[in-house]
């Protein structure tokens, strides 16, 4: 939901063990509907643990569940983002260790969908009947495979926008007025001009933007198609549009405008503080992240991505048939999904919701953010999340997302030509399986 969700490129969890451990186990569980409604109160105290990658802010919203489920103690635990996924294969393939409840990111939920008999089926306990309150594609998202079975219910999406620092604008003589630096970049290619007339400013101590990586990685998502065909094979050899972002990645790199900063690490932090960068993807998450890091009420202001629109990642909850106790992990799932709860965390830590009739709610559609120059994030993000035309996800999207960055991080740091990283990208993506 936030901070270390998207870390391109850092190392990505290697997703192999799953298709060669993760066979059918357990049981099937009774299930009881999970209508909000007061539950059944059991004599003996039940424990819920939590597996997260990051704080998504639930406490409070534990607190509410807590009042109709006095019996139940939930415990954190959280792991750093490739260690948390990591984990979870391993606990699935092993049988133990899981967590009662688990989120997972949409980058790897599609790990998941091919297993449905690893985690509990959430239509056991009514969540399926919440079906027409989310986008389409996200509810899809947590189906398995062959349709029989619910894995997981949506928290957030990340609709895509640009971040940027009004200040570093203002000495590059460029615009400073969200408007008007939205109307910089209609496109890619357009964003890329707007860098190189920052670049030819010569702001001192500041590139245009922090890398490649994240760019790359929207222009593939805002395609039709991305790393997979409808059919789920890899095509990220075969589609233009993936050598397109890949190309111009390149250009933002041979133009100056790249810092050459991988996302999350901590120089990387340290520029969103200090100002050694002006523009980056921001997914309406990663508004959190840049709050977290202290620059400065005002300091960063928000402006509508090149390309008109897109999601970046977002977080489903699954139940690993390893809890025992998943009646009350079921009604938890409920809780921490809900209306409220979503225009909560939206409001507490900028985690847009999944249920598309709250974009015309005023308590989402007309929200603002005083931190970034009250910026009207709720119809910023939104309007990123409507214009979205989901593409098919694979297994190992994440894998490909990997070696293909790792190409143009190479180019970055000077280490290959540009022909060069791509021609080893490739064979990278040939050895994915």
């Amino acid at each position: 939901m936030r901070k270390s969700r998207h870390r391109f490129l850092a190392p990505m969890v290697a997703v192999s063990a799953l298709a060669l451990g993760l066979t059918a186990c357990g049981g099937d569980s009774g299930g009881t509907t999970a209508d909000g409604g007061a539950a059944s109160q059991p004599a003996e105290k039940i424990k819920l643990t939590v597996g997260l990658f990051s704080d998504f802010h639930f406490a409070p919203l534990y607190e509410e569940f807590k009042k109709t489920h006095p019996n139940v103690e939930i415990v954190e635990r959280r792991a750093q983002f490739n260690d948390h996924h990591a984990n979870l294969i391993t606990q699935l393939t092993t049988g133990a260790g899981a967590a009662d409840v688990v989120a997972v990111e949409g980058g790897y939920i599609g790990t998941f969908t091919p297993v449905p008999d690893k985690f509990h089926n959430l239509k056991e306990y009514g969540l399926d009947s919440r079906q027409s309150e989310y986008l389409d594609w996200k509810w899809k998202l947590g189906v398995s495979n062959d349709g029989s079975s619910l894995i997981g219910l949506g928290t957030d999406v990340g609709g895509l926008a640009m971040c940027y620092r009004p200040d570093l604008f203002k000495k590059a003589g460029l615009p400073t007025d969200r408007d008007e630096v939205s109307a910089l970049w209609p496109t890619w290619d357009a964003y890329v001009e707007t860098g190189k007339k920052f670049v030819a400013a010569k702001v001192a101590g500041a590139k245009f933007t922090d890398g490649p990586g994240e760019h790359f990685r929207a222009m593939v998502e805002q395609a039709p198609v991305g790393f997979y065909d409808a059919q789920y094979n890899i095509v990220a050899a075969t589609n233009p549009e993936v050598r397109k972002a890949f190309d111009t990645g390149v250009k933002m790199i041979n133009d100056g405008l790249s810092a050459n900063l991988a996302a999350f690490s901590p120089p990387w932090n340290t520029g969103i503080a200090k100002g050694t960068f002006a523009t980056m993807v921001c997914p309406a998450w990663k508004t959190g992240t840049i709050k977290d890091q202290k620059p400065g009420e005002g300091t960063w202001d928000i402006a509508a991505v090149p390309g008109g629109g897109g999601n970046q990642g977002g977080t489903h909850l699954v139940l690993p048939k390893q809890g025992k106790h998943p009646k009350e992990a079921a009604e938890l799932i409920n809780l921490l999904t809900s209306k409220e709860s979503q225009i909560k965390l939206f409001k507490e830590a900028s985690a847009l919701p999944s249920l598309p009739a709250l974009y015309d709610d005023p308590a989402v559609s007309e929200y603002v953010n005083p931190y970034f120059g009250n910026a009207p994030i709720g119809k910023i993000f939104t309007d990123a999340a409507r214009a979205l035309k989901p593409q098919p996800v694979g297994p190992k999207a994440g894998d490909v997302l990997r070696a293909i960055g790792d190409g143009l991080q190479r180019v970055d740091q000077g280490k290959q030509n540009p022909e060069e990283a791509w021609k080893q990208a490739l064979e990278d993506v040939g050895r994915i399986k």
